[in-house]
Protein backbone atom coordinates (compact mmCIF):
# COMPACT_ATOMS: atom_id res chain seq x y z
CA UNK A 1 0.00 0.00 0.00
CA UNK A 2 1.10 3.75 -0.72
CA UNK A 3 -0.16 6.68 0.67
CA UNK A 4 -3.92 6.00 -0.27
CA UNK A 5 -3.63 3.47 2.80
CA UNK A 6 -6.92 5.20 4.15
CA UNK A 7 -9.21 4.48 1.25
CA UNK A 8 -7.94 1.22 0.32
CA UNK A 9 -8.16 0.08 3.89
CA UNK A 10 -11.61 1.76 4.39
CA UNK A 11 -12.71 -0.07 0.57
CA UNK A 12 -11.55 -3.60 1.96
CA UNK A 13 -13.11 -3.42 5.19
CA UNK A 14 -16.39 -2.46 3.49
CA UNK A 15 -16.51 -5.38 0.98
CA UNK A 16 -14.91 -7.69 3.87
CA UNK A 17 -17.94 -6.03 6.01
CA UNK A 18 -20.23 -8.97 6.89
CA UNK A 19 -16.71 -10.88 7.57
CA UNK A 20 -15.40 -8.93 9.59
CA UNK A 21 -18.67 -7.67 11.80
CA UNK A 22 -19.30 -11.82 12.64
CA UNK A 23 -15.17 -12.24 13.84
CA UNK A 24 -15.41 -9.25 15.79
CA UNK A 25 -19.10 -10.08 17.66
CA UNK A 26 -17.67 -13.59 17.91
CA UNK A 27 -14.05 -12.08 19.44
CA UNK A 28 -15.90 -9.91 21.73
CA UNK A 29 -18.41 -12.31 23.26
CA UNK A 30 -15.85 -14.88 24.07
CA UNK A 31 -14.30 -11.57 26.61
CA UNK A 32 -14.73 -9.23 29.31
CA UNK A 33 -14.32 -5.80 28.26
CA UNK A 34 -14.76 -2.41 30.31
CA UNK A 35 -17.44 0.04 30.29
CA UNK A 36 -15.69 2.61 28.47
CA UNK A 37 -12.27 2.94 26.80
CA UNK A 38 -10.30 5.73 24.66
CA UNK A 39 -7.29 4.88 21.82
CA UNK A 40 -5.09 7.19 20.65
CA UNK A 41 -4.77 6.89 16.54
CA UNK A 42 -2.21 7.82 14.24
CA UNK A 43 -1.82 7.94 10.97
CA UNK A 44 1.13 8.52 9.00
CA UNK A 45 -0.31 8.03 5.30
CA UNK A 46 1.31 4.46 5.02
CA UNK A 47 0.71 3.29 8.54
CA UNK A 48 -3.00 3.97 11.32
CA UNK A 49 -2.24 2.33 14.64
CA UNK A 50 -2.90 2.60 18.10
CA UNK A 51 -0.40 4.34 20.39
CA UNK A 52 -2.02 4.29 23.95
CA UNK A 53 -5.02 2.75 25.24
CA UNK A 54 -6.75 3.79 28.47
CA UNK A 55 -9.37 1.86 30.42
CA UNK A 56 -10.36 5.06 32.48
CA UNK A 57 -10.63 7.39 30.02
CA UNK A 58 -11.63 11.56 31.18
CA UNK A 59 -12.42 13.74 28.01
CA UNK A 60 -16.36 12.53 27.60
CA UNK A 61 -16.86 16.46 26.74
CA UNK A 62 -14.77 16.59 24.16
CA UNK A 63 -16.49 13.85 22.13
CA UNK A 64 -19.42 15.38 18.78
CA UNK A 65 -22.50 16.32 20.60
CA UNK A 66 -23.70 14.01 18.58
CA UNK A 67 -21.67 11.46 19.55
CA UNK A 68 -22.97 11.95 23.21
CA UNK A 69 -26.64 11.80 22.32
CA UNK A 70 -25.89 8.49 20.83
CA UNK A 71 -23.94 6.93 23.88
CA UNK A 72 -26.86 7.34 26.09
CA UNK A 73 -28.53 4.19 24.46
CA UNK A 74 -24.97 2.63 24.71
CA UNK A 75 -24.86 2.53 27.99
CA UNK A 76 -28.01 1.69 28.60
CA UNK A 77 -27.33 -1.55 26.29
CA UNK A 78 -24.29 -2.29 28.07
CA UNK A 79 -25.90 -1.79 31.43
CA UNK A 80 -28.79 -4.04 29.79
CA UNK A 81 -26.77 -6.87 28.14
CA UNK A 82 -23.89 -7.20 31.09
CA UNK A 83 -25.83 -7.01 34.28
CA UNK A 84 -28.45 -8.97 35.54
CA UNK A 85 -30.27 -7.50 37.91
CA UNK A 86 -29.78 -4.45 35.96
CA UNK A 87 -27.64 -2.04 38.26
CA UNK A 88 -30.13 1.81 39.33
CA UNK A 89 -27.44 3.29 41.33
CA UNK A 90 -23.92 3.99 40.05
CA UNK A 91 -21.05 5.21 42.66
CA UNK A 92 -18.17 7.04 39.98
CA UNK A 93 -15.22 7.13 41.67
CA UNK A 94 -13.04 9.65 40.39
CA UNK A 95 -9.60 11.08 40.26
CA UNK A 96 -8.68 13.18 42.95
CA UNK A 97 -8.04 15.94 40.91
CA UNK A 98 -10.00 18.34 42.99
CA UNK A 99 -8.85 22.11 41.22
CA UNK A 100 -8.92 20.73 37.37
CA UNK A 101 -11.43 22.09 36.44
CA UNK A 102 -11.40 20.87 32.85
CA UNK A 103 -11.24 17.16 35.09
CA UNK A 104 -14.56 17.46 36.58
CA UNK A 105 -16.30 18.97 33.36
CA UNK A 106 -15.51 15.25 31.90
CA UNK A 107 -16.73 13.74 35.11
CA UNK A 108 -20.09 15.79 35.19
CA UNK A 109 -20.59 14.43 30.98
CA UNK A 110 -20.76 10.90 32.15
CA UNK A 111 -22.74 11.39 34.93
CA UNK A 112 -25.38 13.43 32.48
CA UNK A 113 -24.91 10.42 30.06
CA UNK A 114 -25.43 7.42 32.55
CA UNK A 115 -28.54 9.85 34.00
CA UNK A 116 -29.73 9.68 30.76
CA UNK A 117 -29.48 6.10 30.58
CA UNK A 118 -32.06 6.17 33.23
CA UNK A 119 -29.94 5.17 36.38
CA UNK A 120 -28.88 7.03 39.51
CA UNK A 121 -25.68 8.64 40.21
CA UNK A 122 -23.05 10.02 42.72
CA UNK A 123 -19.22 10.71 42.74
CA UNK A 124 -16.87 9.49 45.05
CA UNK A 125 -13.40 9.70 45.62
CA UNK A 126 -11.56 6.47 46.97
CA UNK A 127 -10.81 8.49 50.14
CA UNK A 128 -11.71 8.84 53.28
CA UNK A 129 -13.73 11.84 54.06
CA UNK A 130 -16.09 13.12 57.17
CA UNK A 131 -18.09 15.65 54.49
CA UNK A 132 -18.60 15.92 51.07
CA UNK A 133 -16.88 18.27 48.80
CA UNK A 134 -18.16 20.84 45.92
CA UNK A 135 -16.59 21.05 43.29
CA UNK A 136 -16.59 23.24 39.99
CA UNK A 137 -16.33 22.10 36.55
CA UNK A 138 -14.60 24.28 33.55
CA UNK A 139 -18.57 24.87 31.91
CA UNK A 140 -19.23 26.21 35.33
CA UNK A 141 -21.18 22.81 36.81
CA UNK A 142 -21.27 22.35 40.63
CA UNK A 143 -20.81 18.70 41.75
CA UNK A 144 -20.97 17.10 44.74
CA UNK A 145 -17.96 14.48 45.27
CA UNK A 146 -18.65 11.85 48.43
CA UNK A 147 -16.26 9.66 49.94
CA UNK A 148 -16.12 6.22 48.23
CA UNK A 149 -14.57 4.00 51.44
CA UNK A 150 -18.07 1.28 52.31
CA UNK A 151 -17.95 2.18 55.80
CA UNK A 152 -19.03 5.75 55.20
CA UNK A 153 -22.55 6.86 55.91
CA UNK A 154 -22.85 8.36 52.65
CA UNK A 155 -22.02 4.95 50.78
CA UNK A 156 -24.18 3.34 53.05
CA UNK A 157 -27.48 5.41 52.46
CA UNK A 158 -26.46 5.40 48.36
CA UNK A 159 -26.47 1.31 48.38
CA UNK A 160 -24.66 1.21 44.56
CA UNK A 161 -25.34 -1.53 42.83
CA UNK A 162 -22.29 -0.56 40.54
CA UNK A 163 -19.24 0.66 40.79
CA UNK A 164 -17.58 2.86 37.63
CA UNK A 165 -14.18 3.78 37.89
CA UNK A 166 -12.47 6.70 36.08
CA UNK A 167 -9.15 6.65 38.50
CA UNK A 168 -6.55 4.75 36.71
CA UNK A 169 -4.89 3.25 40.00
CA UNK A 170 -1.78 4.43 39.24
CA UNK A 171 -1.76 3.88 43.35
CA UNK A 172 -3.18 0.64 43.93
CA UNK A 173 -6.10 2.44 47.09
CA UNK A 174 -5.43 -0.92 48.92
CA UNK A 175 -7.14 0.57 51.44
CA UNK A 176 -10.50 1.73 49.74
CA UNK A 177 -10.52 -1.62 47.83
CA UNK A 178 -9.50 -4.21 50.88
CA UNK A 179 -13.59 -4.24 52.26
CA UNK A 180 -15.25 -3.22 49.30
CA UNK A 181 -18.05 -5.70 47.93
CA UNK A 182 -19.79 -4.12 45.64
CA UNK A 183 -19.01 -4.82 41.57
CA UNK A 184 -16.88 -2.62 39.50
CA UNK A 185 -16.13 -1.83 36.18
CA UNK A 186 -13.44 -1.14 34.80
CA UNK A 187 -11.83 -3.40 37.29
CA UNK A 188 -9.05 -1.54 39.59
CA UNK A 189 -7.23 -4.38 39.16
CA UNK A 190 -7.06 -3.09 35.45
CA UNK A 191 -4.98 0.00 36.87
CA UNK A 192 -1.45 1.03 36.30
CA UNK A 193 -0.45 -0.16 39.60
CA UNK A 194 0.44 -3.25 37.90
CA UNK A 195 -1.04 -2.95 34.05
CA UNK A 196 1.71 -2.85 31.45
CA UNK A 197 1.45 -1.62 27.98
CA UNK A 198 3.52 -4.16 26.76
CA UNK A 199 0.96 -6.16 27.37
CA UNK A 200 -1.62 -4.68 25.53
CA UNK A 201 0.33 -4.26 22.46
CA UNK A 202 1.70 -7.48 22.54
CA UNK A 203 -2.06 -8.21 22.46
CA UNK A 204 -3.21 -5.68 19.53
CA UNK A 205 -0.54 -6.60 17.30
CA UNK A 206 -1.72 -10.37 17.73
CA UNK A 207 -4.90 -9.61 16.76
CA UNK A 208 -4.09 -7.45 14.00
CA UNK A 209 -2.43 -10.53 12.34
CA UNK A 210 -6.26 -12.22 12.47
CA UNK A 211 -7.78 -9.44 11.06
CA UNK A 212 -5.50 -8.90 8.36
CA UNK A 213 -5.76 -11.99 7.27
CA UNK A 214 -9.53 -11.51 6.89
CA UNK A 215 -9.41 -8.24 4.75
CA UNK A 216 -5.88 -9.55 2.49
CA UNK A 217 -3.72 -6.39 3.87
CA UNK A 218 -0.20 -7.13 4.70
CA UNK A 219 -0.24 -6.46 9.10
CA UNK A 220 2.81 -4.07 9.02
CA UNK A 221 0.24 -1.30 7.96
CA UNK A 222 -1.91 -1.43 10.99
CA UNK A 223 0.63 -2.63 13.72
CA UNK A 224 3.25 -0.68 15.96
CA UNK A 225 6.39 -2.41 16.87
CA UNK A 226 7.11 -2.59 20.16
CA UNK A 227 9.33 -4.25 22.73
CA UNK A 228 9.81 -4.19 26.79
CA UNK A 229 13.43 -2.85 28.18
CA UNK A 230 13.71 -3.51 31.36
CA UNK A 231 15.24 -3.15 34.36
CA UNK A 232 15.02 0.51 33.65
CA UNK A 233 16.72 3.09 35.47
CA UNK A 234 17.21 7.04 34.18
CA UNK A 235 20.11 7.15 36.74
CA UNK A 236 22.04 4.05 35.79
CA UNK A 237 24.66 4.81 32.93
CA UNK A 238 24.94 0.93 32.13
CA UNK A 239 21.02 0.88 31.94
CA UNK A 240 21.37 3.65 29.52
CA UNK A 241 24.01 1.96 27.03
CA UNK A 242 21.94 -1.21 27.22
CA UNK A 243 18.70 0.59 26.23
CA UNK A 244 20.57 3.01 23.55
CA UNK A 245 21.31 -0.04 21.98
CA UNK A 246 17.97 -1.88 21.78
CA UNK A 247 16.51 1.38 20.50
CA UNK A 248 19.58 1.06 17.31
CA UNK A 249 18.39 -2.57 16.75
CA UNK A 250 14.87 -1.56 16.34
CA UNK A 251 15.39 1.68 13.91
CA UNK A 252 17.86 -0.56 12.10
CA UNK A 253 14.70 -2.72 11.94
CA UNK A 254 12.22 -0.55 10.77
CA UNK A 255 14.79 0.77 8.33
CA UNK A 256 14.68 -2.62 6.79
CA UNK A 257 11.04 -3.02 6.57
CA UNK A 258 10.41 0.64 5.06
CA UNK A 259 12.81 -0.13 2.70
CA UNK A 260 11.01 -3.55 1.46
CA UNK A 261 7.71 -1.22 1.79
CA UNK A 262 9.18 1.10 -0.41
CA UNK A 263 8.67 3.74 2.26
CA UNK A 264 10.57 7.07 2.27
CA UNK A 265 10.80 8.09 6.00
CA UNK A 266 14.05 8.45 8.60
CA UNK A 267 12.65 6.31 11.34
CA UNK A 268 12.14 7.21 15.04
CA UNK A 269 11.13 5.69 18.24
CA UNK A 270 9.10 6.85 21.12
CA UNK A 271 10.61 5.24 24.77
CA UNK A 272 7.69 5.38 27.04
CA UNK A 273 7.04 4.26 30.64
CA UNK A 274 5.14 0.69 30.63
CA UNK A 275 2.64 1.72 33.17
CA UNK A 276 2.08 5.15 32.42
CA UNK A 277 -0.69 7.71 31.76
CA UNK A 278 -1.42 11.27 31.15
CA UNK A 279 1.46 11.65 28.41
CA UNK A 280 3.84 11.24 31.45
CA UNK A 281 6.85 9.19 31.11
CA UNK A 282 7.12 9.49 27.36
CA UNK A 283 10.35 10.67 25.27
CA UNK A 284 11.08 10.75 21.61
CA UNK A 285 14.34 9.52 20.06
CA UNK A 286 16.04 9.15 17.24
CA UNK A 287 18.91 7.07 18.23
CA UNK A 288 20.36 5.22 20.95
CA UNK A 289 23.46 7.59 21.28
CA UNK A 290 20.55 10.46 21.50
CA UNK A 291 19.23 8.30 24.13
CA UNK A 292 22.31 7.80 25.76
CA UNK A 293 22.93 11.41 26.34
CA UNK A 294 19.49 13.25 27.54
CA UNK A 295 20.01 16.57 28.80
CA UNK A 296 18.89 17.13 32.52
CA UNK A 297 15.30 17.95 31.85
CA UNK A 298 15.02 14.83 29.39
CA UNK A 299 15.96 13.09 31.78
CA UNK A 300 13.93 13.96 35.02
CA UNK A 301 11.14 13.26 32.70
CA UNK A 302 11.45 9.58 32.54
CA UNK A 303 12.41 9.01 36.61
CA UNK A 304 8.91 9.26 38.06
CA UNK A 305 5.56 9.04 36.73
CA UNK A 306 2.25 9.94 38.50
CA UNK A 307 1.98 10.41 41.55
CA UNK A 308 5.63 10.01 42.22
CA UNK A 309 5.94 6.36 41.26
CA UNK A 310 9.76 5.42 39.65
CA UNK A 311 9.77 4.29 36.43
CA UNK A 312 11.53 0.83 36.54
CA UNK A 313 10.59 -0.64 33.01
CA UNK A 314 9.59 1.35 29.62
CA UNK A 315 8.62 0.86 26.00
CA UNK A 316 10.62 1.31 22.89
CA UNK A 317 8.12 1.60 20.40
CA UNK A 318 8.00 2.11 16.73
CA UNK A 319 7.35 6.17 16.32
CA UNK A 320 4.36 6.89 13.69
CA UNK A 321 4.54 10.48 12.09
CA UNK A 322 0.71 11.97 11.39
CA UNK A 323 -0.45 13.70 8.50
CA UNK A 324 -3.56 14.73 9.96
CA UNK A 325 -4.07 18.64 10.23
CA UNK A 326 -7.03 20.33 11.81
CA UNK A 327 -6.29 24.72 11.45
CA UNK A 328 -2.66 23.77 10.40
CA UNK A 329 -2.14 22.15 13.27
CA UNK A 330 -1.09 18.61 14.17
CA UNK A 331 -3.56 16.28 15.22
CA UNK A 332 -4.50 12.86 15.93
CA UNK A 333 -7.91 11.05 16.13
CA UNK A 334 -9.19 9.74 19.77
CA UNK A 335 -11.77 7.13 19.85
CA UNK A 336 -13.83 6.13 22.73
CA UNK A 337 -16.17 3.06 22.97
CA UNK A 338 -18.39 2.38 24.92
CA UNK A 339 -18.26 -1.30 25.81
CA UNK A 340 -18.00 -3.25 22.22
CA UNK A 341 -19.34 0.09 20.51
CA UNK A 342 -17.72 3.03 19.01
CA UNK A 343 -19.52 5.98 20.95
CA UNK A 344 -17.72 8.91 19.54
CA UNK A 345 -14.57 10.73 19.09
CA UNK A 346 -12.50 14.28 18.56
CA UNK A 347 -9.25 15.67 17.34
CA UNK A 348 -6.38 16.19 19.61
CA UNK A 349 -4.27 19.18 18.46
CA UNK A 350 -1.50 20.96 19.36
CA UNK A 351 -0.02 23.87 17.25
CA UNK A 352 3.43 23.90 18.67
CA UNK A 353 4.51 20.37 18.02
CA UNK A 354 5.33 18.41 14.86
CA UNK A 355 3.80 15.06 13.54
CA UNK A 356 6.57 13.50 15.31
CA UNK A 357 6.12 14.58 18.43
CA UNK A 358 3.49 13.56 21.13
CA UNK A 359 0.23 15.52 21.31
CA UNK A 360 -0.78 14.25 24.79
CA UNK A 361 0.78 17.25 26.57
CA UNK A 362 -0.18 20.61 27.64
CA UNK A 363 -1.36 23.13 25.24
CA UNK A 364 -3.71 20.45 23.19
CA UNK A 365 -6.76 21.56 21.45
CA UNK A 366 -9.69 19.32 20.63
CA UNK A 367 -11.29 19.74 17.68
CA UNK A 368 -14.67 17.88 16.22
CA UNK A 369 -14.80 14.19 15.41
CA UNK A 370 -17.94 12.49 14.61
CA UNK A 371 -18.70 8.90 14.39
CA UNK A 372 -22.45 9.26 14.33
CA UNK A 373 -22.80 8.67 11.03
CA UNK A 374 -21.25 5.04 10.63
CA UNK A 375 -24.98 3.88 12.06
CA UNK A 376 -26.23 5.13 8.93
CA UNK A 377 -23.61 3.79 6.27
CA UNK A 378 -20.10 3.24 6.89
CA UNK A 379 -19.17 3.31 3.64
CA UNK A 380 -19.50 7.20 3.44
CA UNK A 381 -17.56 7.82 5.89
CA UNK A 382 -13.60 6.31 5.21
CA UNK A 383 -11.84 8.17 8.07
CA UNK A 384 -14.12 7.06 10.45
CA UNK A 385 -14.28 3.55 9.41
CA UNK A 386 -10.97 3.14 9.23
CA UNK A 387 -10.07 5.04 12.94
CA UNK A 388 -13.09 2.43 14.48
CA UNK A 389 -11.95 -0.80 13.43
CA UNK A 390 -8.25 0.23 14.95
CA UNK A 391 -10.27 1.33 18.11
CA UNK A 392 -12.77 -2.38 17.59
CA UNK A 393 -9.22 -4.24 17.46
CA UNK A 394 -7.78 -2.30 20.36
CA UNK A 395 -10.53 -3.16 22.44
CA UNK A 396 -10.28 -6.60 21.97
CA UNK A 397 -7.24 -5.91 22.97
CA UNK A 398 -7.75 -5.26 26.55
CA UNK A 399 -9.91 -8.19 26.78
CA UNK A 400 -7.11 -10.40 26.12
CA UNK A 401 -5.14 -8.17 28.22
CA UNK A 402 -7.48 -8.77 31.01
CA UNK A 403 -7.79 -12.15 30.58
CA UNK A 404 -3.97 -12.42 30.46
CA UNK A 405 -4.21 -10.75 33.69
CA UNK A 406 -6.57 -12.95 35.53
CA UNK A 407 -9.06 -9.81 36.20
CA UNK A 408 -12.02 -10.53 36.62
CA UNK A 409 -15.18 -8.15 35.97
CA UNK A 410 -17.52 -9.33 39.03
CA UNK A 411 -21.36 -10.16 37.63
CA UNK A 412 -20.28 -9.47 34.25
CA UNK A 413 -22.20 -11.46 31.87
CA UNK A 414 -20.37 -12.82 28.38
CA UNK A 415 -23.04 -11.23 25.30
CA UNK A 416 -21.55 -11.68 21.78
CA UNK A 417 -21.31 -7.89 20.77
CA UNK A 418 -24.10 -6.63 18.46
CA UNK A 419 -22.75 -3.70 16.29
CA UNK A 420 -26.12 -2.87 14.39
Amino acid sequence: MNLELRKQFHLKICSNSQKLMEWYRVKAGSLEYPIYSSYDIRDSGWKITTVDANIYPAGFNNICPTDQETSVELFKIYFEQHYSPIPQKILLITEEHTNNSYYWENVATIVQLIEKSGRQVRIALPKLMDEPIAVTSSGGKTLTVYSGFPECPHFKDFQPDLIINNNDFSDPKHEWAKNLLTPANPPREMGWYQRQKSTFFEKYNQLTEEFCKLVDIDPFFIQVKTEIFAPFDITDDLILEKAGQKIDAMIEQLKIDYQKRNIDTVPFVFVKNNAGTYGLGVIKVNSGEEFIHLNYKTRKKMKAAKGGRSIQEVIIQEGIPSITRADQSTAEPVLYMIGCKLAGGFLRTHSEKSETESLNSPGAVYKRLCVSDLAVDETTCPLENVYGWIAKLALLAIGLESQQMQVKYQNFNKKVCTLR
